[in-house]
């Protein structure tokens, strides 16, 4: 610990330098290998038989059926009758036109 202390600022930075070009060597020499970085050999993928997918699936598949199936239904959207909308589009024009005879009479 004291030999760290006792460094001084300029030893530090050269040093710091080497390391980074360490690095930078390092990466170079993995690329033109091809290797994977030493230290961190890449995780092996497991593989799934066809018959293990197709059991996950269907337990996938019946979950779903199971949440699907004990939502209640969305209420039928209630529409209306053509008879309806234009009692309302006749009753908005005459508001209107009321409106428009008030302006007019001012």
């Amino acid at each position: 610990m004291k030999e760290i202390l006792s460094i001084s600022s300029t030893q530090l930075k050269r040093i710091v330098a080497l390391k980074e070009k360490i690095e930078k060597l390092q990466s170079q020499l993995q690329a033109a290998v091809g290797s994977a970085p030493v230290g961190k050999a890449a995780p092996k993928r497991r593989r799934m038989s066809a018959a293990a997918r197709k059991k996950i699936s269907a337990a996938a598949k019946a979950r779903w059926a199971k949440v699907k199936g004990t939502a209640k239904a969305a209420p039928k959207k209630r529409t209306m009758s053509l008879a309806a909308r234009r009692k309302i589009a006749a009753a908005a024009r005459a508001r209107w036109a009321k409106v428009r005879a008030a302006k007019k009479a001012k």
